[in-house]
């Protein structure tokens, strides 16, 4: 008899959630729901258990251990940022707050060919510290590159290419999502198509794909996009366009031309998407105002060019040259964002810290000044102002576009970084959607949820489903925004109720909560 009443109670006690009704960790009730398809919304409720989606739709009551009411607010799925660049900065501060107050759930990072060679031991650091937020990455080709050859400018031996490849083999293994490349940086931009190939065709083995910041994005744009398309037919991998954009004022307007060779190669049958972030000035290192040349051999070789007073002119002349090109009097459309050396220039364009050396106000005195700052400090992080608004807006209504920062996880009130790190989705769904109404609120969030996973197969992420991990964000259609901006960046995006990164919430009325509950996200090979 005994037994038999043991037994009747443990059976009522696992199908009494079905009796009773289901209990959950936490429930989201009377949300407008958003679920990354780009469907339209409609009203529901989420109830999540143990990191994961457990239901969507409505009842009467529920059994939660915690209840969010979303009334008059929008329930979606947590954004995923595939362009970031996050090295570093993920074990300096770990909470990463500039994204997770901008609704970013996911990073993927080792973009521009740049990433950890070691993707083993990386997971396992980012899993014993805890981070607020999900990290996949990629491995990237100048790092590989580095590391066989080191900055030299020159063609791989069949040995060298071997190893090379052996690395991506490893980091694919190990749980990298893809292959990355930064044909504009050295020492990816002395590397011929053909090795991109080579390795590109061991990720595309492993089920990866190939990101790409391509080789220009001003006056050859064109064979830069082509470079990249071609990549993709000869490794047969995805490909993904990184910070879609076109640079400088004789190629404004070439926007239509260039999305027309990305839809060109889809009609082909290559799956080829773009990210882009919103704003019109671009950041990256000071080097890239050098000719590359000027590199081979790494920074000693550098300061060795820089020393000789015919190489140093040689090397002026060539960025002079360039800057006619671009129909630009000087350098005040490039703003330091971190200087190392004399944090008094952070802030300033080049004209104006030319101004406090003391130089006269003219572009060869100022090319000066750019060469004694590179020569200084390994890597100064700049703004420049290169972009038109409606190139900017004709990109975003690409359907095929992805949402991506390409920022790192900033320190608050330090330097001045580009105000994409704050405000980069806010930004989009505020100016964008609300305001201009360039694309609808349904399309931007597919845009920032589903398309980005299913590109870089990230499972069980990106959409509000059963059974998906439980990343979500919550937020006010009518109040969300971007508050960075390029004179003021240190200011985090408004709008953004509660923010959930596997289930746990890391934002809690507005405010971070310091929980620590993202996870590494592997790639299929390592799945």
């Amino acid at each position: 008899m005994g037994i038999r009443i043991l037994f009747l109670l443990s059976a009522l006690q696992f199908i009494s959630p079905v009796i009773f009704g289901q209990s959950f960790d936490l429930v989201i009730i009377n949300g407008k729901i958003i679920d990354g398809s780009g469907n339209s919304w409609y009203y529901g409720d989420v109830g999540v258990s143990q990191g994961k989606i457990t239901f969507i739709g409505k009842r009467e009551s529920y059994h939660s251990k915690k209840m969010i009411d979303a009334k008059g607010l929008i329930v979606a799925p947590g954004f995923i940022d595939v362009h970031a660049h996050i090295e570093g900065g993920e074990f300096v501060s770990p909470t990463a707050d500039n994204f997770i107050y901008d609704g970013v759930t996911s990073v993927v990072t080792g973009n521009c060919g740049g990433s950890n060679l070691d993707v083993g031991n990386y997971f396992e650091r980012i899993d014993s510290i805890g981070l607020s937020l999900n990290i996949a990455t990629l491995i990237g080709h100048n790092t590989v590159r580095r590391a066989v050859l080191q900055d030299d400018n020159r063609e791989p031996t069949r040995e060298e290419q071997k190893q090379m490849e052996l690395l991506v083999e490893r980091a694919m293994k190990e749980g990298a999502v893809g292959f990355s490349t930064g044909l504009i940086y050295v020492p990816g931009t002395y590397a011929k198509t053909d090795e991109v190939v080579s390795l590109a065709k061991v990720a595309a083995t492993y089920n990866g794909m190939y990101a790409s910041h391509i080789r220009d994005e001003a006056d050859k744009v064109d064979e830069a996009i082509g470079e990249a398309i071609a990549i993709g037919r000869e490794a047969n991998i995805p490909v993904e366009i990184s910070h879609f954009k076109v640079t400088y004022k004789p190629n404004w307007g070439r926007s239509s031309e260039t999305i027309g060779l990305v839809e060109r190669a889809r009609k082909e049958g290559l799956d080829v998407t773009i990210d882009q972030y919103p704003y019109i000035a671009s950041s990256t290192s000071l080097d890239t105002t050098l000719p590359t040349w000027a590199f081979g051999g790494g920074r000693d070789s550098l300061k060795f060019r820089l020393s000789d007073p015919a190489i140093r002119e040689k090397i002026k002349q060539e960025m002079l040259k360039e800057l006619k090109e671009k129909k630009l009097k000087n350098y005040s459309y490039a703003q330091v964002a971190r200087y190392e050396p004399n944090a008094a220039y952070n802030g300033k364009n080049i004209s104006e810290v030319n101004k406090l050396t003391g130089r006269p106000p003219k572009a060869k005195y100022e090319a000066e000044t750019i060469l004694e700052m590179v020569a200084a400090n390994n890597r100064t992080q700049m703004v420049f102002f290169s972009m038109d608004e409606k190139d900017l807006t004709n990109i975003l209504r690409y359907p095929f576009n992805m949402i991506a920062s390409d920022a790192g996880i900033v320190s608050f009130g330090s330097a001045m970084p580009h105000p994409r790190a704050y405000g980069t989705n806010a930004r989009v769904l505020g100016r964008y959607v609300r305001e201009q109404k360039i694309i609808r609120l349904e399309e931007a969030i597919r845009r920032m949820t589903s398309l980005p996973a299913r590109k870089f197969n990230l499972r069980d992420r990106g959409l509000l489903l059963e059974s998906f991990a439980a990343d979500i964000v919550i937020f006010d259609e009518h109040t969300v925004g971007d508050v960075a901006t390029f004179t003021n960046p240190h200011a985090f995006s408004k709008g953004f109720s509660y923010v959930l990164v596997n289930g746990e919430p890391v934002v809690e009325n507005g405010k971070h909560t310091g929980k620590r509950s993202g996870q590494p996200l592997k790639g299929p090979a390592a799945r």
